[in-house]
């Protein structure tokens, strides 16, 4: 990926770094089942690897159809107090999430973007966005935001949704096991009830 005032198509990330980034985020994955420090360490690889100027993570939130931050690296707590991400409003979400890769080259100049002026006051310039998926289904968005023009080469774009997925994979894992868990816990209530109601009746 390159980025500088007049964007070129010539790449200057290697593929080291993202294999390695790669690498990192998978060993991370299976090696913790807290969801909330997997996805901040895959947000901040990707912002690394990328050298970009940040990376945020939103999962959708089907009854308000709002975007919730769920991990974040490199923005302000002022930009990310701008307001709500509602998906009517954002349509660069809303083409992520029909499963797309979205490009803005600039945001300035662009109406996908749901809050432009803070952006600019960011110093936000280029945004990269992908969807997050399970089972084929959208669950949130994986976005890269850059402080200059920028282009987004194949290998930047393959590099993030697979980011991407690894994240989704992070998500329906913590899901399962904190299901699994609760079951645990239930059928282990319903034994020892059962077990201290035995006992009295004898």
């Amino acid at each position: 990926m390159k980025s500088d005032s007049n964007p070129s198509t010539n790449s200057t990330r290697s593929h080291k770094d993202y294999y390695t980034a790669l690498y990192q985020a998978a060993l991370t994955i299976s090696s913790s089942l807290e969801l909330s420090d997997v996805l901040q360490s895959v947000v901040k690889s990707i912002t690394e690897a990328m050298q970009v100027k940040a990376c945020v993570l939103r999962l959708l939130d089907t009854r308000t159809g709002q975007l919730q931050l769920s991990a974040v690296y490199g923005l302000s707590s002022s930009y990310l107090a701008k307001g709500p991400v509602d998906v009517e409003h954002s349509q660069i979400d809303s083409e992520a999430l029909s499963g797309k890769n979205v490009i803005i080259p600039n945001v300035s100049n662009d109406t996908r973007f749901q809050y432009v002026e803070a952006a600019i006051r960011e110093g936000i310039v280029s945004v990269l966005c992908v969807p997050l998926e399970v089972r084929g289904e959208a669950i949130g968005v994986l976005r890269v935001y850059t402080n200059e023009p920028c282009i987004f080469h194949d290998d930047d774009i393959q590099f993030l949704w697979v980011l991407a997925s690894l994240a989704a994979l992070a998500i329906e894992n913590a899901n399962l096991y904190e299901n699994l868990k609760n079951s645990y816990e239930g059928v282990m209530d319903v034994l020892w009830g059962s077990s201290l109601t035995y006992r009295e009746s004898v």
